[in-house]
């Protein structure tokens, strides 16, 4: 590769960083809101498919990121994504600390009761939610390149669906576990909720299979790129 493309590779890798740090922070903002999708009239456990957060929403689009990093960038590029991922959890979690604790004056849009209300359980679910990131994300990462090593870089979708699976049903439960743990929901909807995040994890998985092999298919196009070939950044 020529000095420019190098460049050109760094500057790509930077933008899918940013990327998957804004799709981590916002999911941690906006979890205590639910919504509900029912493509069928179906019941588990008393809950019906699918009433899940929207933190769910912007999640998936991590795993998306680092296994397209892991394939393009490597295995070392891809567990720096995550690392830098949870200081920038850290990070606002400092500052929505800092934020609830400073008095809101009189004519604010937004009082104090409003605002402990939206993000007072923010501090714990940020806490939560990166014991189990910081979990899934590196297991994902270890089995997308245990099945790119078995498979000498081909069948890119079985390492995409096998390793986010697995990850997802590992961060779903405990996520849901521990929130129910520190009683921001229910333990009555843990089941319900546990089965229909997953659920909703493995359809989001099987649907960015396209887009993972549209993003490879540009990365090897643009970079001349073998298959099972990854980029050295500067």
């Amino acid at each position: 590769m020529t000095l420019r493309d190098k460049l050109a590779a760094q500057r790509i890798y930077i933008l899918l960083g940013a990327l998957f740090i804004t799709s981590l922070v916002v999911s941690n903002l906006i979890f205590q809101k639910f919504f509900y999708w029912y493509p069928f009239n179906f019941e588990i456990f008393g809950s019906k498919l699918f009433e899940i957060s929207v933190g769910i929403l912007p999640y998936p689009i991590t795993f998306l990121i680092t296994d397209l990093i892991s394939e393009i960038y490597g295995k070392k590029r891809a567990n720096d994504v995550v690392v830098v991922g949870i200081f920038a959890s850290l990070f606002s979690l400092l500052i929505i600390y800092a934020a609830g604790n400073v008095p809101a004056t009189s004519w604010s849009y937004v009082n104090d009761d409003t605002f402990q209300l939206v993000f007072g359980n923010s501090m714990i679910a940020v806490f939560a939610s990166m014991l189990t990131y910081l979990f899934a994300q590196f297991v994902d990462i270890q089995i997308y390149h245990f099945w790119k090593r078995l498979t000498k870089g081909r069948h890119l979708w079985l390492r995409n669906n096998f390793s986010t699976w697995f990850s997802q049903f590992i961060d779903t439960f405990t996520i849901v576990f521990l929130l129910c743990t520190f009683e921001i929901i229910e333990w009555a909807n843990f089941k319900g909720l546990l089965v229909s995040g997953f659920l909703f994890k493995v359809i989001v998985a099987a649907c960015d299979t396209p887009f993972l092999y549209l993003g490879v298919y540009f990365f090897r196009k643009c970079f001349h790129l073998k298959v099972n070939e990854e980029i050295d950044l500067l």
